[in-house]
């Protein structure tokens, strides 16, 4: 069920059944007066429309529960990636021999936040949070905040052994 086609054929399906429904409602509230059809080939209609609604519920049932689990099993997924970074990122700072005010400034640099930003949440200038940094791009072998943050983007991307993992361009079937 994974294909787009097959739920629009559903979706169709569900419209022309829904749509045979109303229509026979509205045209006898409206007035409308039309030639009547045999009380057998009504009812076998009435069958099929019924019978492609409920088909439509339960498919449409079934996409909603597998959406919830894909879900799920992402939001999974996106709290071990989140473990892992966090893992990542204090044995890097072990590693460079960070101090404590080193990391938190680094951890914030990460994140994306401006010098302004992290020298008013630490509650220190401008200037030390500048000097910290420098100290810490020293430390960690880089020139600049892109450069860090791509270090551990690479250490994400690593298998097991240690090679670079790149994203597949072909969709998955």
């Amino acid at each position: 069920m994974r294909h787009p086609a097959f739920v629009f054929a559903i979706f169709l399906l569900q419209a022309a059944c829904a749509i045979f429904f109303v229509s026979d409602i509205l045209s006898s509230f409206v007035g409308i007066t039309t030639t009547p059809l045999p009380w057998e080939v009504r009812e076998i209609l009435e069958i099929w429309a019924a019978f492609g609604l409920i088909v439509g519920v339960v498919l449409g049932a079934i996409l909603l529960r597998r959406a919830i689990v894909d879900r799920r099993e992402a939001e999974t997924r996106l709290r071990r990636a989140s473990g892992a970074f966090m893992v990542l990122l204090a044995e890097r700072f072990a590693e460079w021999g960070l101090t404590p005010a080193e990391k938190d400034v680094a951890l914030f640099a990460i994140k994306g936040m401006s010098t302004g930003e992290i020298a008013a949440l630490r509650s220190t200038s401008e200037g030390t949070v500048k000097a910290q940094t420098n100290a810490i791009y020293r430390k960690a072998g880089v020139s600049g905040r892109s450069q860090l943050l791509s270090l551990f983007i690479e250490d994400l991307m690593r298998d097991e052994d240690g090679t670079l993992r790149l994203p597949s361009t072909q969709s998955a079937a």
